[in-house]
């Protein structure tokens, strides 16, 4: 194994083995190449036990990736175990909960099963306010993240006595966390909180783990919280043998936990740390590189490098001035046409933005030219209530403590059992203190409704671990008769025949995934990695010939050859918000430089003279990020046809008389 398909620093950053190692890597550097040589060159060069390895990623997709590049250069035999964080801390769990008071077929709820708990709660606190729900879920989350426990919420700086969300909350999350266990059920969050608790109370079990894994790696060390930052910190209790890679430039999910200080404070945690800077860019034109290093070079917390690369276009960014929002897309749309009747293909091309208000009339425009498109983050099929559905029957087989499963489906397809059955039995379960599910079974002689509600999920415990997952799945369908009772809940045939054949793609995953599996439960391992690519936000990754438009954020970690960053005005970007609040002006400067990062060939930048905001026409003006930069760009004022030639302004208008003439005709 050699390491000749590397650039120097990234040669320099795979032949360190032993000790703490900071791999800086700016945007377009080759960081997942440098990382899986690395692995591949303990394996190979130093013969270290790649079960002894675990790399850890953000992402069910980078974990994919990581692990298809290490198996071509090791062999599948040989390559170690490549995870998210989340999957790492399930591992952990199935093996270890019974430490925390819990049983080992946990169910993992997903945000509907959350706000099913929290409207309980919130039926318990009687102080007249209505509550934003999902406001309190993310505060919530957010406490996890921080690893703060219901007990020491109140304790905090994060509390407010004076501010009724902080008051709700502190009820809402004791009363949330209860139930849970009492489910035996577990939240996105939960999976890294209860890890780390796991470590922080049973020590000897930090150091079974860390004496497990001897050699870690980090992917997108900026993007770790406190409690993924507690977690690493016990993984490597008998050892130092830790990797990350990062970017500070590119750390912009502050608002989900992430913590900057992590990847900055390395070197003081780790004394004896190697730092290797990765500044060689495969991506962008160093035209795009030159606006990009200028603008993050005003950031005062960061390490100091700057990108460069060989590849040069000749081509300046654009800086377009737009009338408002609907010229705006006008524009952008009409150089996207011009761009594909050069031969660019639509997915080589994205519409980035700040804030999901801006999509409208983008998507109108694109309508109009019939130009195909699709919005990255839209509803996912495990998000659909059909599936939802399914899937509680299938988790309450696997786990009858799960009562939020047992609620949503009781009465669904409609079999008589109405609230007040329901609440009969809920207040037998508090009276009896027994799950609502052996209520069920126990007091129901006399209710034939409830009786053969719990033959049909005693059948399914029966016979399920015979079937293949899409058996299974076919087997809930057709034994509830749920195709049936689409036309109770949807009036069009057109969306009776879309939800049964959503039905039939949540077998035909099973399937897919049936195939591929290597686990000793396939069941549980199923309905976790539906929870867990819907949590971690991973996209399907089917290619169509169509234009991308996403947020800003969504946007790292992808490219495309030609970049529309729309909206790069005061009070987009940097978001009104951060403004008025003078929050952190710097993660929105990252913002901006990895928007333009994402570009290859071309960047577009624009902003408007004036946006309707409320109703009202509100003057704009350019962002301070791209001020006196002049010569980093190419700025054109597209509100007249002076960025044109006169050849080309000619021709402009007579597209357009074409245009109204054939309307008239």
């Amino acid at each position: 194994m050699n390491l000749n398909g590397l650039n120097s620093q990234q040669k320099e950053a795979a032949s360190v083995v032993n000790g703490p190692l900071l791999i800086l890597a700016g945007a377009g550097s080759g960081k997942t190449r440098t990382i899986t040589y690395r692995m591949a060159n303990l394996i190979k060069n130093h013969h270290i036990n790649p079960e002894t390895i675990l790399a850890l990623t953000f992402t069910n997709k980078a974990a994919k990736e990581m692990r298809e590049r290490i198996r071509k250069l090791v062999g599948k035999s040989l390559a170690p175990l490549t995870l998210t964080f989340h999957s790492l801390g399930l591992n952990i769990l199935r093996d270890e909960i019974t430490k925390l008071g819990m049983t080992k077929n946990f169910t993992l709820y997903d945000r509907s099963d959350q706000l099913s708990i929290l409207r309980q709660a919130l039926k318990h606190l009687k102080n007249g306010k209505t509550f934003d729900k999902q406001t309190l879920l993310s505060m919530m989350g957010d406490l996890k993240n921080k690893n703060i426990s219901p007990e020491q919420y109140k304790h905090t700086l994060e509390f407010d006595e004076s501010d009724d969300y902080c008051i709700a909350l502190e009820f809402c999350y004791g009363y949330i966390t209860e139930k849970m266990k009492y489910f035996n059920a577990i939240d996105f969050d939960d999976i890294l909180l209860l890890t780390n608790k796991l470590f922080e109370e049973n020590p000897d079990l930090a150091s079974k783990y860390s004496k497990k894994y001897k050699y870690i790696t980090v992917d997108e060390y900026q993007d770790t919280n406190p409690i993924q930052f507690n977690i690493l910190k016990a993984l490597t209790k008998e050892h130092e043998n830790i990797c990350v890679v990062g970017d500070d430039d590119q750390s912009i999910y502050k608002f989900r936990g992430a913590d900057i200080t992590n990847i900055l404070n390395f070197e003081s945690l780790y004394k004896n740390s190697t730092v290797v800077k990765l500044e060689e860019n495969y991506r962008s034109t160093s035209q795009i590189l030159d606006l990009s290093n200028i603008i993050i070079k005003e950031n005062k917390t960061r390490k100091d490098k700057a990108l460069w690369s060989s590849k040069t276009s000749g081509k300046l960014p654009f800086l377009w001035q737009t009338l408002d929002s609907t010229h705006e897309a006008q524009i952008v749309i009409d150089e996207i046409e011009q761009l594909r009747s050069k031969g660019v293909s639509l997915n080589e091309i994205a519409i980035l933005y700040r804030s999901n208000t801006q999509v409208p009339p983008f998507e109108d425009q694109l309508r109009l030219s019939m130009v195909p498109y699709r919005i990255l983050g839209g509803k996912k099929l495990y998000e659909r209530k059909e599936v939802k559905d399914i899937i509680a029957y299938y988790s309450l087989v696997l786990n009858h403590f799960d009562e939020i499963s047992l609620r949503r489906i009781l009465n669904v397809p409609t079999r008589g059992i109405g609230i007040k059955t329901l609440e009969k039995y809920l207040n037998l379960s508090q009276e009896k203190r027994m799950p609502l599910y052996k209520t069920l079974q126990s007091f129901s002689l006399e209710d034939a409704k409830v009786q053969r509600f719990v033959q049909i999920i005693e059948n399914f415990k029966e016979k399920y671990k015979a079937l293949s997952l899409k058996e299974f799945i076919e087997l809930i369908i057709n034994s509830v008769s749920y195709i049936e009772y689409l036309p109770k809940l949807y009036d069009s045939p057109k969306q009776i025949e879309i939800r049964k054949n959503i039905l039939y793609s949540l077998g035909e995953a099973a399937s897919r995934f049936e195939a591929k599996y290597t686990g000793n439960a396939i069941h549980r391992d199923f309905l976790e990695k539906i929870l867990l690519a819907d949590a971690q936000g991973d996209e399907d990754e089917e290619e169509k010939n169509e234009v991308t438009l996403m947020t800003l954020h969504s946007s790292k970690g992808l490219e495309f050859e030609y970049v529309f960053m729309v909206g790069v005005e005061e009070e987009l970007l940097p978001h009104k918000r951060t403004i008025i609040n003078n929050e952190d002006i710097e993660e929105e400067r990252r913002l901006c430089y990895v928007g333009i990062t994402r570009a290859k060939e071309q960047v577009y930048l624009t902003y408007c003279k004036e946006r309707t905001i409320y109703n009202k026409k509100s003057p704009r003006h350019i962002s301070r990020f791209l001020l006196n930069l002049d010569k980093y760009y190419t700025k054109q004022d597209r509100t007249t046809l002076n960025h044109l030639s006169e050849k080309e302004a000619e021709e402009y208008k007579a597209n357009i008389f074409k245009g109204l003439h054939d309307l008239l005709d």
